[in-house]
């Protein structure tokens, strides 16, 4: 991969995504991006302008893949089972790290508003996505949280255990 600026990018995303935005500093993606610090500069101003790039990129790809996970899914209910089964999908692919988007949340401070803004707007559109699908009433809603708490809790516990629970909730309620 000969662009720089494609080099940082993927460099950040990996290591966002395993160690975590504050354990990253912008010396170790410049040395496994093989790039110099002011090719880093010349195309990120800086770590917090990174980050948004990463969510947005995230925030393509993630739904891309949600999105061509359930276009075969012709009922509600087994649209809402392919959605699970994707949480389950995505944690074993990528090893229980769960949602981007909340593991940097929880790093944030008050000022770092344009990337809580980038969050807010990934998680408006999860909610939408199930709207689209589901009716923009309470049922919706309910599946969109459940699909949250069982993302959150299957990186806690390394586990899709409740993920398979939160399945037959839904199956319960439906």
């Amino acid at each position: 991969m000969d662009n720089p600026r494609a080099r940082i990018l993927n460099t950040a995303s990996l290591l966002f995504h395993q160690q975590g935005y504050n354990s990253t500093g912008i010396n170790q993606i410049i040395s496994e991006a093989k790039v110099a610090k002011a090719s880093f500069y010349q195309h990120f101003k800086s770590k917090d302008e990174l980050c948004v790039a990463f969510l947005k990129s995230r925030h393509e790809y993630w739904f891309s893949a949600l999105s061509d996970y359930t276009k075969d899914c012709v009922s509600t209910d087994d649209f809402i089972m392919s959605v699970f089964d994707f949480i389950i999908y995505m944690n074993e692919r990528e090893n229980y790290r769960g949602c981007s988007f909340l593991n940097i949340l929880s790093e944030l401070s008050q000022d770092q508003e344009a990337i809580l803004s980038v969050i807010q707007s990934h998680k408006n559109d999860l909610k939408e996505f199930f709207e689209n699908r589901l009716g923009k009433g309470l049922f919706a809603t309910h599946i969109y949280l459940l699909f949250e708490s069982s993302i959150v809790d299957s990186q806690l516990f390394r586990s899709n255990e409740r993920v398979q629970k939160s399945k037959e909730i839904v199956n319960h309620i439906i």
